[in-house]
């Protein structure tokens, strides 16, 4: 069921999310859309760590995938099982401290960028972390909407109830992480790039 490429490529992206989580967003405090927004919302207002909410706001995914698509649900469960150990895991290092605050603006497109890539790898291999990026691969099949329009959708309206709960410099930050996640993964979802 799993091969080595695929165990390797889920290790890869969620590590690829989880820096641009850890060294990126969560210094600066800004928000990313979907499952992690949610998740980063919490751990701002009450500290609860990023990984368990990730986990509890899955578990509705998995079981709608547990009927839709047996494999899928199988590889996205160990993504998301890796996700949220690696996001808690790298949460109190930090090598870019001092850039990231003289730089919030590049930091911010940078976290984005890296969560992108990392979403957009796993969903080319048809796996996931069980988040929105589940969620989005399955609905794609049926709107035929490509799968990084759809969670930048998603991720906008986790962003938009963050905006209110935060500062306008939250919101604008958090537009530019999502907006180069959006692209990002878009990009690496297209069909110009062959694996």
């Amino acid at each position: 069921m799993f091969s080595f490429r695929k165990v390797a490529v889920i290790v890869i992206g969620c590590l690829l999310i989880a820096f641009g989580i850890d060294f990126f967003v969560m210094p600066l405090k800004v928000l990313d859309g979907g499952f992690i927004g949610i998740a980063l919302i919490s751990n701002y207002l009450f500290g609860v760590k990023v990984g368990i909410i990730l986990m509890a706001c899955s578990l509705p995914v998995f079981v709608y995938t547990w009927f839709k698509d047996r494999t899928f649900f199988f590889h996205s469960l160990f993504g998301m099982v890796f996700l949220s150990y690696a996001v808690d895991l790298l949460d109190p290092y930090n090598p870019f401290g001092s850039i990231i605050a003289l730089h919030p603006f590049a930091a911010s497109i940078a976290g984005g960028t890296c969560i992108g890539v990392g979403f957009g790898l796993l969903l080319k291999f048809d796996t996931s972390t069980g988040g929105v990026d589940l969620l989005a691969k399955l609905l794609a099949k049926k709107v035929k909407i490509n799968v990084g329009i759809l969670i930048l959708v998603m991720d906008a309206m986790v962003i938009a109830v963050g905006g209110f709960l935060f500062s306008l410099d939250t919101l604008f930050l958090s537009i530019a992480t999502i907006a180069s996640g959006g692209l990002a993964t878009s990009l690496c979802t297209s069909k110009f790039f062959a694996y």
